[in-house]
């Protein structure tokens, strides 16, 4: 997940071991691609990924993994319900009003296997027949911090960022909301899952999915969740996730440029 999710998991991880009694250590001095191949070997046990990849290893079977449980973002936009949005962001004072302005624009997407900044923004395009070419070119930022970071310096015009990040870096910088706008919002899509490994023993999956679904109501916990800015955990079905399935599908066929 982005950066800001960094100091909540490496807390959620000392939480959980210190409820269940033994020893946990959170994975954060490799890359992503990495934790993620860690995962499926089931040497990590847990793991938050976007729902993209999730639909991927759910349909291929490759991964042995099940859902343990899915945040609640707080704020008022999200009802309460695990789901999240793309906002379509460009600059305060550039002449885009529309995401449909943006054709022949220069575009940043965070990296190919994500949902809210690559796959939404092509099923988009799938839906208004523009299957090739919409953008004059296309840039792959890495990050979503990197795409904020290339509308603020001029290098592109516009991109879709994952609400959550984007409400993160407001609050760190305010100079962030007024050198941007949002001109088109994606969504709401369900949230990206945490997902544990059926490697782990049966009962312990049991407790740690119990533990993050009371998390609010323990005074730690809902501390730790506050400052995240989420609500709560609640349990996730993978039928949840079919949405994103048939974005996927109409993507397909889509490039970017």
């Amino acid at each position: 997940m982005a950066e800001n999710t960094e100091a909540f998991c490496q807390n959620v991880s000392a939480y959980l071991g210190a409820k269940l009694g033994i020893q946990t250590d959170y994975v954060s001095a490799i890359p992503w691609q990495e934790r993620e191949r860690l995962f499926d070997s089931g040497e990590i046990q847990i793991l938050w990924l976007c729902g993209l990849p999730y639909i991927h290893k759910a349909d291929l079977g490759e991964t042995d993994m099940e859902l343990l449980a899915v945040p609640v973002p707080s704020g008022s936009r999200y009802c309460g319900q695990p789901v999240y949005f793309s906002d379509v962001i460009v600059r305060e004072r550039s002449p885009f009003q529309s995401f449909e302005e943006l054709r022949g624009a220069v575009w940043a997407y965070n990296e190919p296997r994500s949902h809210s900044g690559y796959n939404v923004v092509r099923a988009y395009l799938s839906g208004l027949g523009a299957t090739r070419g919409f953008f004059g070119m296309v840039v792959e930022s890495g990050a979503h911090s990197m795409s904020l970071k290339m509308i603020l310096s001029s290098q592109v015009d516009g991109a879709a960022i994952d609400s959550t990040v984007l409400e993160w870096a407001i609050a760190q910088s305010t100079e962030v909301c007024e050198q941007i706008r949002v001109i088109a919002t994606f969504g709401p899509s369900p949230i990206p899952p945490w997902v544990v490994s059926r490697k782990a023993p049966m009962n312990l999956r049991g407790k740690l999915r119990a533990l993050l679904l009371r998390m609010h109501t323990d005074a730690r916990g809902r501390g730790m969740l506050e400052r995240a800015g989420l609500e709560r955990f609640v349990e996730a079905q993978d039928c949840d996730y079919d949405s994103i399935r048939l974005m996927a599908k109409k993507a397909e066929q889509v490039s970017l440029a």
